[in-house]
């Protein structure tokens, strides 16, 4: 695929001219998933970004069995393959004095680059309207307005619905709702880069996980042989040693892995706090998904898997709110996303072993010896939850 054709589809005063029926802010994986899911259903779609594409995301790279479902359900079970995914077939870990070696079923791993590019792409072939480099600004109103800015230009668009996928923390609702997400009081920060070279040790088809007393950091060959680097930090300890590349480093030294060279001086990119619950999930003919609904610090490619299954879940409530909006809506897409995602409390427990050096030691040694244990575990991360939505697509 060539990542160079993932630009916008009409001019900022052509979207300001017509008439809406679903306006999506944030062309990740969920916004992207949306604009596709609906734009088959035969809707007006509008989909919006702040950034020009193909671009960097800190991100595992990792798309689990779990998102290949989601993503063969609608119709794009080759996408991965036609970008090249590099298939996953072990997961390698370490901590000081122990590692663990497990046979992981089928995931793959994908840049972001290359997979939010092709999911923005596919929603194009199914009809759905594209803006990159555009901010947006929401607006109250029955039918709500949304202020978009390109460049020198800006007009509003209206829709008949909202759907705020604008990533962690969302800047979106936090403006409309005037109110600040929640975020955990020790919550993490992500952290992560893309490297070109890397010693052979970081073999492809594996992901590895290096994990620290301060943080973890996870690293796997991406389709072109790159290295993708994502890490987990304290805060603290970023600050202390200088930089995420430096603390990353800090981690691969203690659990004695090779080094990454010129690691520390590499161009790192940062999120915000990881574990954040948005302040709300709808108001009206608003709803809020993927990563702008809540997040928490990720395990084997569950941050790609969420993001599909809330906007997955979310297409049947958004086919009913453009027929006809009804605030029963509200209370059922906040009931929706919460069973769809309940899964991320097991995301929150390993989150929380690997905070523990000495639980995550004892897991590892117990693991190295039964690695059957294993598997209740993989097998309920990667399970595809059914969808009991009261309207049906």
């Amino acid at each position: 695929m060539n990542l160079g054709d993932t630009i916008g589809t009409l001019a900022m005063t052509d979207a300001v001219a017509r008439e809406w029926e679903v306006l999506i802010v944030g062309a990740g994986p969920a916004g992207a998933f949306a604009a596709h899911a609906l734009a088959r259903h035969g809707l007006r779609v509008l989909l919006v970004d702040k950034a020009a594409f193909p671009r960097y995301k800190v991100c595992g790279a990792c798309l689990n069995p779990r998102t290949l479902a989601v993503l063969n359900a609608a119709g794009l079970g080759a996408l991965a393959e036609r970008c090249g995914a590099e298939p996953i077939k072990a997961f390698h870990a370490a901590i000081r004095g122990r590692d663990l070696a497990l046979a992981v079923p089928g995931g793959v791993a994908l840049s972001r680059e290359a997979f939010d590019a092709a999911l923005i792409q596919a929603a194009i072939g199914a009809g759905a309207q594209f803006l990159s480099g555009t901010v947006a600004c929401l607006g109250a109103g029955t039918k709500p307005a949304v202020e978009l800015r390109q460049g020198p230009q800006c007009g509003a668009v209206s829709s008949r619905l909202v759907l705020c996928a604008d990533g962690l923390g969302s800047r979106l609702i936090r403006a409309a709702v005037k109110d600040a997400p929640r975020v955990a009081r020790d919550s993490r920060v992500g952290a992560g880069v893309i490297v070109a070279a890397a010693p052979a040790f970081y073999e492809s088809g594996v992901i590895f996980m290096a994990c620290g007393a301060r943080g973890y950091v996870g690293l796997v060959r991406v389709e072109d042989g790159r290295l993708n680097v994502a890490a987990a930090f304290d805060r603290g300890f970023v600050r202390t040693l200088g930089g995420a590349g430096a603390a990353a480093a800090a981690i691969l030294n203690e659990v004695g892995w090779p080094p990454i060279p010129k690691l520390a001086e590499e161009v790192w990119r940062g999120t915000a706090r990881l574990t954040v619950q948005a302040p709300c999930l709808a108001s009206e003919r608003v709803f809020v998904l993927g990563d702008a609904a809540g997040y928490v610090e990720p395990f084997t490619g569950e941050g790609i898997a969420w993001a599909l299954a809330s906007a997955e879940a979310v297409v049947p409530l958004a086919l009913a709110a453009v027929q006809r909006w009804d605030p029963a809506l509200i209370a059922e897409w906040e009931c929706a996303y919460r069973r769809v995602i309940g899964r991320r409390v097991l995301c929150h427990a390993a989150a929380g072993i690997l905070r523990r050096p000495g639980l995550t030691r004892a897991a590892f040694s117990i693991l190295a010896r039964i690695p059957g244990l294993a598997a209740p575990l993989l097998k309920a991360l990667n399970h595809r939850p059914t969808m009991r939505a009261s309207h049906p697509v």
